[in-house]
């Protein structure tokens, strides 16, 4: 029985062939791997925006279409340099395992006038800590900051910088352009 085995990995046979083919691809494929694995933790990835948080920014044909929005996270250091208005990901606060996208309203030191469901009128923003906001109008359609108050920066993983698909809306996503809905006192509680 062994022999036949044996046999069957003689020099030249189609199975011998296969098994080395199969060796070097699996080597190469396995050392790409981490390689993969880093990129898409350290230095960018693509997210699919889902829902109506966002609309009408992103996820424009959110009321026509089942079409998602497509965006290119990048994550080289991520709290670095945060302005308002900026386009973020980062861990729910509430689910840790879900990546949500959010825009950023306020940042520490400021004074946000919030909205309901809120239950202050008035958020002061810690030290380490960020304001987020859907674009929707309809605050039953985004959980955002108004729901679990301030973010720590530290929940941030990358900034959304381009829209990738549909194709209709693709390139850079121009977050410096941005009025906001929300009433902020900026620097309101600097140095003290």
């Amino acid at each position: 029985m062994s022999q036949r085995l044996f046999s069957s990995l003689k020099k030249g046979s189609p199975t011998r062939q296969f098994l080395k083919d199969f060796s070097y691809w699996s080597f190469v494929i396995a050392s790409w791997v981490p390689a993969v694995i880093f990129f898409k933790e350290h230095v960018a990835e693509l997210h699919t925006i889902k829902g109506a948080s966002m609309y009408p920014f992103l996820n424009t044909g959110y009321d026509e279409s089942l079409t998602r929005d497509v965006c290119l996270v990048d994550k080289r250091s991520p709290t670095q340099g945060l302005e308002r208005g900026m386009l973020v990901s980062f861990r729910s606060p509430y689910h840790p395992e879900t990546l949500v996208v959010k825009r950023i309203i306020a940042l520490e030191g400021d004074r946000v006038y919030t909205h309901a469901p809120y239950p202050y009128p008035i958020a002061d923003i810690p030290a380490g800590h960020v304001w987020v906001e859907g674009d929707n109008a309809d605050a039953r359609k985004t959980l955002d900051s108004n729901h679990y108050g301030p973010i720590a920066v530290n929940l941030i993983t990358g900034r959304l910088t381009h829209v990738l698909w549909p194709w209709r809306s693709r390139g850079a996503i121009h977050w410096e352009m941005w009025k906001g809905r929300t009433r902020v006192v900026r620097g309101w509680n600097q140095g003290g």
